[in-house]
């Protein structure tokens, strides 16, 4: 697919010679940006999903299981 940029024209000449310093075109600069911009957004939209996931399950999983009967002071004693 074409897209159309409008981009200033001394922005443009730069990109080309940063472009051609690194033996490529300033289309395939553009196109690898927005390859690892997109798969940087796609992972962080994921671990996001799964952070959620994650803290719901906290939530509706949990419960308790007796009464506590122990202190912090029973926990650290030392011998």
């Amino acid at each position: 697919m074409k897209v159309a940029l409008s981009l200033d024209d001394d922005l443009v000449k730069r990109a080309r010679k940063i472009a051609a310093a690194r033996e490529t075109t300033l289309t395939a600069m553009i196109r690898r940006y927005l390859e690892e911009a997109v798969a940087e957004g796609s992972t962080q939209g994921r671990k996001r999903l799964e952070r959620e996931a994650l803290e719901q399950s906290f939530q509706q999983f949990q419960f308790t299981i007796g009464k506590r009967n122990w202190t912090r002071e029973d926990l650290h004693a030392r011998s």
